[in-house]
């Protein structure tokens, strides 16, 4: 057993956690009865438990640590920069080195015109900043009505109130009055799920008509953007079917309406490319970023922003901002983050080499009695777990029981592997080996077999 850093017991830890930690997206009194798993350190793929287990984390922490755990070269970069500027803000006439570096450099990665940053401390505050940019935008243009922004059911853009809006995930809306006004959802291009009897072509076509129509019912006069992500990552890794990306295009490119590009969990590598608006071939007008922007290292994100847009937000007082945004230490871990992913060539490294192994693997699942299909691009993949494949049956439960019990099974396992109702997910680091994706497998595969028993044993596969 690996050395353990010197701490309290873990039902100590776990009493005090309950007491008075407060868990994002969970039932307080559920964590309190069952008791929180605490996480003590990691080194490259790998967590390792107060008890001492080690933890293949197959999600990356929130699909963010892309360069893997433990790299010195972060830290040592964030206490380089706190020594030296450790906070300054950027209102009212000032910058300072690390926000302008890293805006240069965002601007040289990204593609096409998207040359200009306005920074976040997250890909929520980044989502909200869209909201207002985009409807500024449009009001400087003399075109204050054009305040409609358009969205997918079950996208995920954040939790702030702003962000949870523009998402569209009924658990949020259910709770503090979302969305707010003007913001609309039109249905998600998941065929597994609401395809019919309809070819993925065919659905993925008649999908994204549903923004063209949306566009016709609220007026083409009204309606300013339409965001969406590349793929839908907490969604449950909706990969739309290939017909639907250029008929989306098409749409936005005819109403001259801005396309933002949602890509907190998409970029920097995440889909083989730098970005999952070039592995789809989307040209966004904004592009939101966060996550594997600094690996996770530090809270950072940021929108990144055409010529077009810039130009107009520029000529206003952009009455908008965060304390910490362009935060120097962020932007510092950002740049190296960068720095380690071009230099130690992760990115193509994924795209040739350990995406198409992980691909493989991946599908081979499909041989599984209770996987009926599995979706991967790049380091983000799912498979949708049913009774029957042949017809995409539902279990005999609530949706999402099926898919708790084999996340479980993982967690008992040793695998971090999440659910999204009957979808299971993955988003490793991108620096996973070829020998930790058997690994990945071997145990994944391990916990369907567990969950297929439980599952049968508890009555949930109908006659």
């Amino acid at each position: 057993m690996p050395a353990i850093t010197n701490h309290m017991p873990t039902a100590e830890l776990q009493a005090l956690d309950a007491a008075h930690h407060m868990h994002p997206f969970s039932t307080q009194t559920q964590v309190a009865e069952k008791g929180a798993r605490i996480i003590t350190s990691a080194d490259g793929c790998w967590l390792t438990d107060s008890e001492g287990e080690r933890i293949l984390d197959g999600m990356a922490g929130l699909w963010c640590v892309n360069v893997g755990y433990g790299r010195d070269e972060l830290a040592e970069a964030a206490a380089r920069q706190m020594k030296e500027l450790p906070y300054y803000n950027t209102f009212f006439m000032t910058s300072h080195v690390p926000a302008i570096a890293l805006a240069a450099k965002l601007a040289e990665i990204a593609p096409g015109d998207l040359n200009h940053v306005f920074y976040a401390g997250s890909g929520s505050e980044a989502n909200d900043t869209n909201l207002r940019m985009v409807r500024t935008y449009w009001a400087e243009k003399g075109q204050p009505e054009r305040n409609i922004i358009l969205a997918r059911t079950n996208g995920y853009h954040g939790s702030s109130v702003g962000s949870g809006s523009l998402g569209g995930m009924a658990g949020i809306h259910s709770q503090g009055g979302l969305p707010i006004p003007d913001i609309h959802h039109i249905p998600q291009p998941d065929w597994w799920s609401e395809g019919g009897d309809m070819s993925p072509e065919d659905f993925g076509l008649a999908r994204a008509q549903e923004l063209e129509k949306a566009i016709l019912h609220y007026g083409p006069e009204r309606v300013g953007a339409f965001i969406a992500e590349p793929v839908q990552g907490a969604g449950g890794v909706i990969i739309a079917p290939e017909t639907y990306w250029p008929e989306i295009q098409r749409i936005v490119d005819k109403y001259g309406i801005l396309l933002i590009a949602d890509e907190v969990i998409c970029g920097f590598g995440r889909t083989g490319k730098w970005f999952g608006c070039q592995t789809l071939n989307i040209k966004p007008h904004i592009m939101t970023i966060a996550k594997g922007l600094s690996s996770g290292y530090q809270p950072i994100g940021a929108s990144i922003v055409c010529d077009e847009v810039n130009a107009v937000i520029s000529a206003c007082e952009f009455n908008h901002g965060y304390t910490y945004s362009g935060h120097p230490v962020a932007c510092a871990v950002a740049l190296e983050n960068i720095r380690l992913l071009e230099e130690e060539g992760i990115v193509d490294t994924v795209g040739a080499e350990t995406a198409p192994y992980l691909k493989e693997k991946w599908e081979s699942l499909l041989d599984h009695p209770m996987v009926g299909e599995a979706k991967i691009v790049g380091m983000m993949g799912s498979i949708a777990l049913t009774p029957n494949k042949d017809t995409r049956a539902k279990f005999d439960a609530e949706a999402g029981t099926v898919g708790y019990m084999c996340r479980e099974r993982c967690f008992a396992n040793n695998l971090v592997m999440r659910h999204v109702g009957d979808r299971m997910i993955i988003s490793p680091p991108l620096v996973i080996s070829k020998e930790e994706i058997d690994i990945l497998i071997e145990r994944a595969r391990k916990s369907l077999d567990e969950c297929m028993a439980q599952a049968q044993e508890k009555g949930l596969f109908p006659a």
